[in-house]
């Protein structure tokens, strides 16, 4: 079974602003919703090899060294903490969206190499994902029925912010609001980290 603080970590994990959604939002900007909408693929499969490549790695590696999966979800609970720290501090600054035009493959390679993949495979997916097909179709499946229409999130929000449309939708808020929910879901990650040792 899916839980609740599985599906929170995903949603607040994949609201943090980084270079995936960066791009999403950028090509919000550039062409708009309609024409945005071919990158959500992209995103969705690099997240789908980039997690399955991590998960099932480390499940073979954890075998020999049974101490890894603790030390990865406490590594983890201090990125998101570090993230959480990061995203207060920028924001007041004005983000540069201006890129040139996101191409699908570029949004792929993004995803695919984004520090993300690995703290969804090492600390968010659990453990149990990566021991029987069942158990990973239920938790992939929850993941990308989630990941889909955040993408589409944060391509409106490039849109939004281009038009000027929602006057609290700006990236400081965002940044602000991604900051306090990080550091409270790492708390949970942290807790379930030291106890396993």
């Amino acid at each position: 079974m899916v839980s609740i603080l599985f599906i929170g970590l995903v949603v607040t994990i994949l609201l943090t602003p980084g270079p995936t959604n960066t791009l999403l939002a950028s090509s919000g900007i550039q062409i708009g919703v309609k024409r945005s909408l071919r990158l959500i693929p992209a995103e969705v499969l690099g997240y789908l090899i980039a997690i399955t490549t991590w998960g099932y790695l480390i499940e073979l590696i954890s075998h020999s060294l049974p101490w890894l999966p603790s030390v990865l979800k406490l590594i983890s609970a201090g990125y998101i903490i570090f993230l959480a720290i990061k995203l207060w501090k920028k924001s007041l600054e004005q983000g540069n969206l201006d890129q040139p035009t996101i191409t699908p493959k570029a949004l792929f390679c993004a995803t695919l190499l984004n520090p993300k993949g690995l703290l969804f495979a090492s600390a968010i997916f659990p453990p149990e994902t990566w021991n029987g097909m069942q158990q990973y179709l239920m938790h992939m499946g929850t993941f990308l029925a989630l990941i889909i229409p955040i993408a589409f999130l944060w391509i409106a929000f490039g849109a939004a912010l281009i038009s000027n449309q929602v006057k609290w939708l700006n990236q400081a808020n965002l940044q602000r609001t991604a900051s306090i929910i990080l550091v409270t879901f790492s708390l949970p990650l942290s807790y379930s980290a030291i106890t396993s040792f």
